[in-house]
């Protein structure tokens, strides 16, 4: 696959309500579109990003930097055989997962486009109905949570999850078995938040028969997950933690978690994201695909990574309605009866009306 042209387009889209977690909140939703060019054919792909150091140290600045500098030039100079070659390019290898995963989620689109089959096939994926979960940020009040947990599981959604974080954890969590009973599948994420000091606090938590804690500790502590799992009944999901598959290696022998959430942005596209999935699939471990959440690109992207087996959580893929203002593709991701039909976005296109709204910068990159 001879890559001719490479255009980056930066989009910036309002938040429904800001996103706030442990770490701090956002408004606006950051993401840079990659558009490849071959042998007639044009893929898509998305670097998403956070804006400033809400979720990573990975920004739009730094991602555009990246990609703009480093890894289109490097892919206009040769011809890209698999898309697991982009990892490997030289320049490449130091560039963050985000923006990796834009340009190497575009080449498996090439590659399925060139082929006349579809991403999902390549990828191996099975089933055609994603379950969906709903996720909700930290509010003002238990009574505002409680609110938009009401309003947003009209849509069905298969589970809820809420950020926690010190002093917004055991009063939330009783309040929403108190209101919803336990019905509700539940599960807490809190980006970090807590240390070791914490584990014997943290033991509370199994009283609310949560699905799993999501990446309780630091994201670099993976021995202090491994006591933490000994120590409560829950199951610990790791995260940020999951950022590669040597990580995610490393945290199977330590025993640091029972679940992995698989991020196509943190980890640099599906390619890893398939090492990291075989691997817990061996050692038995449950599996989902988390987001950032992505726009409408990156969701659907995730969406085709979550059919395949094994991938036996709800992901946290939700309806464009549900965060954004607008969204990138037609037809809008839209949830029905707490399920994504596959089928629906495996011929998306990308909404060049809201791109050219929402657009920040554009660069074009040539062969020629």
């Amino acid at each position: 696959m001879k890559i001719e042209r490479i255009v980056f387009t930066h989009v910036r889209i309002p938040l429904c309500e800001p996103f706030r977690i442990s770490s701090g909140s956002v408004s606006e939703k950051d993401a840079i579109i990659v558009e490849l060019h071959s042998q007639g054919a044009v893929a898509y792909g998305e670097s998403s990003p956070m804006s400033g150091t809400f979720y990573s140290n990975d920004t739009p600045d730094s991602v555009w930097t990246q990609l703009v500098e480093k890894i289109g030039p490097a892919m206009l100079k040769r011809d890209i055989t698999s898309p697991a070659e982009v990892n490997d390019l030289p320049g490449v290898t130091t560039c963050s997962g985000f923006a990796r995963a834009g340009v190497e989620t575009a080449v498996w689109d090439l590659k399925a486009n060139l082929s006349g089959r579809s991403i999902t096939t390549e990828l191996g994926g099975s089933r055609d109905e994603i379950e969906s979960g709903l996720a909700v940020g930290i509010y003002a009040s238990t009574k505002i949570l409680l609110e938009k947990i009401r309003e947003y599981l009209a849509e069905g959604y298969k589970r809820v999850k809420i950020k926690i974080q010190k002093g917004w954890d055991v009063e939330p969590l009783s309040a929403i078995r108190e209101s919803f009973g336990d019905d509700v599948s539940l599960m807490v994420d809190a980006n970090c938040a807590y240390g070791r000091q914490d584990i014997d606090y943290l033991k509370r938590l199994d009283e609310f028969g949560l699905m799993m804690i999501e990446q309780p500790l630091g994201g670099d502590d993976l021995v202090g997950h491994a006591r933490l799992q000994e120590s409560i009944e829950t199951p610990v999901c790791l995260d940020e933690s999951a950022e590669s598959p040597s990580s995610v290696r490393e945290a199977i022998n330590l025993g640091s978690c029972r679940i992995v959430n698989i991020k196509l942005q943190r980890v640099g596209g599906f390619t890893n994201a398939k090492l990291i999935y075989e691997l817990c699939k061996s050692a038995g471990l449950g599996i989902w695909v988390g987001t950032m959440p992505e726009l409408g690109i990156g969701g659907i992207h995730a969406l085709m990574f979550s059919s395949l087996p094994g991938c036996n959580y709800p992901t946290d893929v939700e309806s464009s309605a549900r965060w954004f203002a607008d969204d990138i593709v037609v037809p809008r991701l839209t949830v029905r009866n707490g399920i994504f039909s596959l089928s629906d976005y495996e011929s998306y296109k990308v909404d060049w009306n809201v791109v050219e709204r929402y657009k920040v910068r554009e660069s074009s990159l040539s062969g020629n």
